[in-house]
C-alpha cells in the first residue's frame, strides 16, 4: 500500500517535478509497470542533474519511500535521494536519506527512511516536504514510480 508521490509516475511530463542540469522526461518505464499498465515514461538524470518533487505532506504514518531506478553501468556513479523540509526557524534544509549504486537494469530501491516524517511528533499531524534525486558522478540514471509508504511494508 504505497502512495505515489505527486507526479511520481512521471507520466504527466516534467511540469510537476522541478528539473535541472539536463534532467528530462523520456520514453521508457520500469518493466513491472507498478504505477499502471499503460505507463510509458520515466525520468532521465544525466551526470549532475537533479529533479525535485512538488511539496507533499508526511507524518508518522509515512516512514519510508521507494522508487525504481537503473543506471547505464557507469562505475563512478551514484544517485542520491534527499528530503527537503522546513526547520522550526522557517529555514529550508535537506537531509540525505539514501544512495543507489549503479545497475544496468531496472531495480526497486531499498526502503529509505523519510526521517522528516518524525517532525510532527503526533499521529495525524503532518509536515510539508519535497524529495530530490541527484545523479552523482559519470553515469546517467533513469527513475520511475516514486512512492511514499504509508504503512512501512
Amino acid at each position: 500500500n504505497y502512495n505515489l508521490a505527486p507526479g511520481g509516475s512521471f507520466e504527466a511530463g516534467s511540469q510537476s517535478w522541478s528539473l535541472a542540469g539536463g534532467a528530462s522526461i523520456v520514453s521508457g518505464n520500469e518493466p513491472w509497470k507498478v504505477a499502471g499498465s499503460g505507463h510509458s515514461r520515466s525520468l532521465r538524470l544525466p551526470p549532475g542533474a537533479t529533479a525535485t518533487s512538488p511539496v507533499m505532506c508526511v507524518g508518522l504514518e509515512h516512514p519510508m519511500l521507494r522508487l525504481f531506478a537503473k543506471n547505464n553501468r557507469a562505475l563512478l556513479s551514484t544517485m542520491t535521494v534527499e528530503v527537503i523540509f522546513e526547520t522550526s526557524l522557517g529555514l529550508k534544509a535537506s537531509l540525505p536519506v539514501g544512495v543507489l549504486l549503479p545497475s544496468g537494469q531496472w531495480k526497486p530501491s531499498p526502503r529509505f527512511l523519510v526521517v522528516a516524517n518524525l517532525l510532527p511528533l503526533l499521529p495525524g499531524n503532518y509536515t510539508p516536504v519535497q524529495f530530490r534525486v541527484r545523479s552523482v558522478g559519470l553515469g546517467t540514471w533513469s527513475v520511475d514510480d516514486f512512492f511514499v509508504d504509508p504503512r512501512c511494508r
